[in-house]
């Protein structure tokens, strides 16, 4: 993989591999969820495209600990598959979280980000116990490569290859 091709977000399917179907693709895809990781990938259709990964937010299981870390923004892959060009298609949203009472609250970032997006947080908050023992009290780390790189093995798993959009059409 070329510089330039890293700049522009692309990952071409692993040399030698055969491409498997589209539903095989899919199948891969949402092959990525499981109950530990705080992001699940799901259909797009509502969105306009094949896929959407997304942090588990509203989920009962995370939520809490999305607001203890007091996450503000937080992030969506959008995926569309490009079967011409052997190509999962993928763009970032980042959306605004607001916090009321515990609940989160979605809204479409104001700045309208559309694009690739890196983005790292953790804390550790280390306290006293009801039991008088000093100890670490709740840990996170969010990472949105945490999300992608799972969702890149497995399209590069099943023969295609990656694109990150900024500008272009999804």
């Amino acid at each position: 993989m070329g510089l330039l091709n890293w700049i522009k977000g692309i990952k071409p399917a692993p040399a030698g591999r055969k491409r498997l179907s589209e539903k095989a693709l899919r199948t891969a895809l949402l092959g990525v969820n499981r109950k530990t990781a705080p992001f699940h990938v799901r259909d797009g259709k509502p969105e306009g495209v094949d896929l959407v990964a997304e942090w588990k937010i509203v989920d009962a299981r995370w939520h809490e600990i999305f607001a203890e870390a007091g996450i503000k923004r937080v992030f969506k892959v959008l995926m569309k598959v490009d079967e011409e060009a052997g190509e999962v298609r993928a763009v970032d949203q980042e959306w605004e979280v607001a916090w009321q009472d515990g609940f989160p609250t979605l809204s479409l970032s104001a700045g309208g980000f559309r694009g690739r997006k890196w983005k790292k947080s953790f804390e550790s908050v280390y306290a006293f116990r009801e039991d008088g023992s000093f100890g670490e009290v709740y840990s996170y780390k969010f990472d949105t490569s945490e999300m992608k790189a799972p969702l890149i093995a497995a399209a590069h798993g099943a023969g295609w290859g990656w694109h990150a959009i900024a500008f272009d059409k999804l």
